[in-house]
């Protein structure tokens, strides 16, 4: 395992790729999110794209260097969308991630997220309480690198402590701040940084762990100014356009 002061220099480089890269990352995720989304993929250097149309889908997963699949709007057309896209990234061997949004709400969406799992995400980037319904059991103990291993997937599990495991390696990051969850779209967000990571960096865990541990660095600093969640949704977009190697070395809280 990495030093807290190497991993922060790889974070450093993956995000520096990700800049000087410019990947194009194509986003089918719910309406509420889209435009802070957007942003903060621009901002982190990634172009991003969001059609759901099934006449167009296909042209874009071509010109894409990954995709995100977000459930957070689970209507007909976005889970037609979903089904056309994955079938476009199987054949263009493109890194994804999922995104179970609110499955714990929902026992048609979490049917949807499991067979979708099964279809062999990069990354599946959740919360505590989408963990049980995708999975099984609570996210305690060694559940999150069980499952990770036996789904040959990186589980990035975030919350007040967010964990990254590919059921061998595993890190803690303890950074972020409070008005992280007063901003809608924070972790929608973060797993779009996830697909812009994966499209400079092929070892699933370390881009999985870059763009957590970058968001959550930005989060911290962003913190720092903002004067409530207005203008802290302003604020990070600024920290993530302006993360670099210091402030991860100054800030980066690993175990």
């Amino acid at each position: 395992m990495q030093s807290p002061l190497e991993l922060a220099d790889i974070v450093a480089d993956i995000l520096a790729r990700l800049r000087d890269r410019g990947p194009r990352v194509h986003c089918i995720t719910n309406t509420v999110a889209q435009n802070f989304t957007a942003n903060v993929l621009l901002a982190a250097g990634a172009l991003p794209s969001m059609t759901i149309s099934p006449d167009e889908i296909v042209s874009f997963i071509a010109s894409a260097d990954a995709l995100l699949v977000n459930l957070g709007t689970f209507d007909a057309e976005r889970r037609a969308a979903v089904d056309v896209a994955l079938a476009a990234v199987d054949t263009a061997r493109m890194p994804w991630v999922l995104d179970p949004v609110f499955i714990e709400s929902s026992p048609g969406r979490a049917q949807y997220a499991r067979e979708v799992l099964a279809r062999s995400p990069s990354v599946v980037r959740l919360n505590p309480a989408e963990f049980s319904p995708l999975f099984g059991g609570e996210p305690a103990d060694d559940a999150a690198p069980r499952v990770a291993k036996a789904c040959s997937t990186v589980v990035a599990l975030t919350g007040g402590t967010d964990i990254v495991t590919d059921g061998v390696r595993h890190v803690s990051l303890a950074n972020g701040h409070a008005h992280m969850g007063l901003v809608t779209a924070m972790g929608c967000a973060a797993s779009a940084l996830v697909c812009a990571a994966l499209a400079v960096e092929t070892d699933a865990w370390l881009a999985a762990v870059a763009a957590i541990a970058g968001l959550g660095v930005a989060g911290e600093i962003a913190g720092a100014t903002a004067r409530g969640p207005g203008s802290y949704a302003a604020a990070i977009i600024d920290a993530v356009h302006g993360i670099d190697r210091a402030a991860l070395r100054a800030h980066l809280k690993v175990s």
